[in-house]
């Protein structure tokens, strides 16, 4: 991993196109290869989440990697991108770039994650492209909001079999409680915190001469959404299973 990152902060290319044709040939087989024998929702599913294994856990430790890569007095919310953190967020647009696409071609009813694509490709699109600055910020958000991926895809797919595989119903099960406590604590809690500390930046016109104000906003308009809606499904998801357990105990004793 540390080799590939130094590979990256010395590439001068732009990286999107091969990214975008990574998450495109990995797309690939998960539809074609992987799971063609598995019912149609079922499969759409798999390969979405595919993908998502292939972004999620890579892309969390390549956004510390090249946060850690700048000195301490270029980490911060004004400072400038440098072509690590570039490459970093052109490798999460190149993702959710084919994510998007996934959704619009098979799922165009999925309009809350339709949304959140294109809010999220706006607020990357914006600092790679246009402001130049504030990858810090954005990186953070990323490892925040990736730290749980490879829980959340392995939880998923086995919640999507677990009705009729018993295996996949004790993963499910194994994992629901572990990756609950941990989206919570990352989400509910650090995500959050970090929001106002972002937000009280912004707010405050610090990088009014870096980052043009309407940038800065709608970061703030889009970011805090995202992480309360975050928050509200995993509320439900608590109640969910809280609601299981009890069922559960109800028939124990009866």
């Amino acid at each position: 991993m540390a080799e590939l990152l130094a590979s990256w902060a010395a590439e001068e290319r732009w990286m999107y196109p091969a990214f975008l044709a990574m998450y495109a040939v990995i797309y690939c087989i998960g539809q074609l290869g992987l799971f063609r024998r598995w019912e149609w929702r079922h499969r759409l599913d798999g390969a979405s989440c595919l993908i998502s294994l292939a972004h999620g856990s890579a892309a969390a430790l390549a956004a510390v990697a090249a946060i850690a890569a700048q000195p301490p007095e270029r980490r911060g919310f004004a400072a400038p991108n440098s072509r690590l953190q570039d490459h970093v967020l052109d490798y999460s647009v190149a993702y959710f770039t084919m994510d998007l696409l996934h959704y619009l071609a098979f799922l165009p009813g999925d309009t809350l994650f339709i949304a959140h694509h294109i809010a999220t490709l706006f607020v990357f699109l914006t600092c790679r492209y246009l402001a130049h600055h504030g990858a810090y910020a954005l990186l953070i958000l990323l490892f925040l909001a990736e730290v749980t991926s490879l829980l959340q895809n392995v939880w998923t797919l086995a919640g999507i079999w677990r009705a009729e595989v018993p295996a996949a119903a004790r993963v499910y099960n194994a994992l629901s409680v572990p990756f609950y406590v941990l989206y919570t604590i990352v989400r509910g809690v650090a995500g959050p915190i970090f929001f106002i500390k972002m937000s009280m930046f912004y707010l405050s016109g610090q990088a009014v001469d870096v980052i043009p104000w309407w940038v800065r906003i709608s970061w703030i308009i889009v970011v805090g959404p995202a992480i309360t809606v975050s928050n509200l499904w995993i509320w439900n998801l608590w109640k969910e299973l809280l609601r299981e357990r009890k069922q559960t105990m109800k028939k124990k004793d009866t």
